[in-house]
């Protein structure tokens, strides 16, 4: 069994200051109190998202967030729109510029 609770000034678990400051618990902050084997476990408590990528999967997600902003700055990127109208035409536009592009196609 698993509860977070808030460690706030008045609650009525009384952990003395000291220990608190030795475990590296401040006021205000979430704390999971755990329960295994007749033990009572009380850690700080770490959030989904902060487990949510793994390292690898971070630097991977950095980098490509590293590329669109060199893409923004480098003035890769479209003006918006005032309305969809605007919008559809710019697509279609682009999609001209698309299909007037030779390819190459391989001979069977």
């Amino acid at each position: 069994m698993s509860v977070v609770v808030k460690n706030k000034v008045r609650t009525p678990l009384v952990v003395p200051p000291s220990v608190r400051r030795l475990a590296g618990h401040k006021n205000d902050q979430d704390l999971e109190f755990r329960v295994s084997g007749g033990v009572i476990i009380i850690r700080p408590w770490r959030s989904v998202s902060d487990d949510e990528y793994t390292p690898r999967q971070r630097r991977v997600i950095d980098a490509r967030l590293a590329k669109a902003d060199a893409d923004v700055k480098a003035g890769r990127v479209s003006a918006p729109f005032s309305d969809h109208a605007e919008f559809i035409d710019a697509l279609h536009k682009e999609a001209a510029k698309l299909l007037t592009k030779k390819t190459k196609r391989q001979v069977r």
